[in-house]
């Protein structure tokens, strides 16, 4: 057991070495009018405290500021599977909705716990997909007219195995392929710390460029390991990343928010981007 402790502690050393730096530069962003994203892994509301409290969840929501959030672990993951969250308060006080969706059991609010919210634009689009591996996981794919044009949103809780989430990388590709091209993010807690060729994300490549802008977002009380992203296609439709770090967020969940701004107008002008006809190119893969 030491061993193997021994080596994943110097695994985990060894990609955060390796980790490239934050992209700067939010508040610049904004100000150009680009989409705030955020994804959170709430952790079905239960801080680091031991404490069950959605309302303290649904403030760290709001402070974000996001235009669209992509939530994990927003379910009971056993029983019931009722949602923990309380949508009304979050579309009056965050001005965010939840997109409407068949939620995995009677009383939830998303597909094997994953939500999205978003604060304007309208659905044109959606699947929910069941995602293979071990542990029973899902991810969204919904297509969203926004004012600066059209968007795909795939939003995501990939699994502890490694084995799985290679699987479920490759699932991902497909679904982000299944389309006419346009500008694509993929959004959620991934699982997944290692970089390059060691890492289950790499099956993402060339579409999603994993090792882009990832930040340390777990644990909370001390982030070492980039478990959340947000990738996007073309590559530079994210134009910055950072976590979302306050005093309330460290303790609301293990997990903190990564948020980031998207450049959606630049995307669809860049129509000759050879990534995105790599992107056309496997959409029969």
């Amino acid at each position: 057991m030491a061993k193997v402790q021994n080596s994943l502690s110097a695994g985990i050393l060894a990609a955060i070495r390796k980790r490239r730096p934050t992209v700067i530069g939010r508040d610049a962003a904004v100000e150009r009018g680009d989409i705030v994203i955020a994804s959170y892994n709430i952790h079905k509301c239960v801080g680091t405290d031991g404490r069950f409290d959605p309302a303290r969840t649904a403030q760290v929501i709001s402070e974000i500021g996001a235009d669209i959030v992509a939530l994990q672990e927003a379910d009971q993951r056993f029983g019931e599977r009722a949602g923990l969250l309380d949508l009304e308060h979050l579309r009056r006080e965050a001005h965010l909705v939840s997109v409407p969706i068949s939620p995995f059991s009677a009383k939830g609010h998303g597909w094997h716990g994953n939500v999205l919210l978003l604060r304007e634009g309208a659905v044109s689009d959606l699947r929910q997909l069941k995602l293979p591996g071990v542990e029973p996981r899902g991810a969204l794919v919904v297509d969203l007219d926004l004012k600066a044009g059209p968007l795909r949103v795939i939003a995501a809780h990939l699994g502890l195995l490694r084995h799985s989430r290679a699987r479920q990388a490759e699932a991902i590709l497909r679904a982000a392929a299944d389309g006419v091209g346009g500008p694509t993010l993929l959004i959620g807690d991934l699982n997944e710390w290692r970089m390059g060729k060691r890492s289950s994300l790499s099956f993402l490549s060339p579409i999603f460029d994993p090792s882009h802008a990832a930040v340390a977002s777990f644990p909370s009380r001390f982030p070492l390991l980039p478990l959340d992203r947000v990738l996007g296609n073309p590559h530079h439709l994210v134009t910055s990343v950072a976590v979302h770090d306050t005093p309330l967020a460290r303790v609301a969940s293990d997990h903190l928010p990564v948020k980031a701004s998207i450049d959606l107008k630049a995307a669809h002008k860049s129509d000759n981007d050879p990534v995105r006809a790599e992107l056309i190119g496997t959409g029969s893969a």
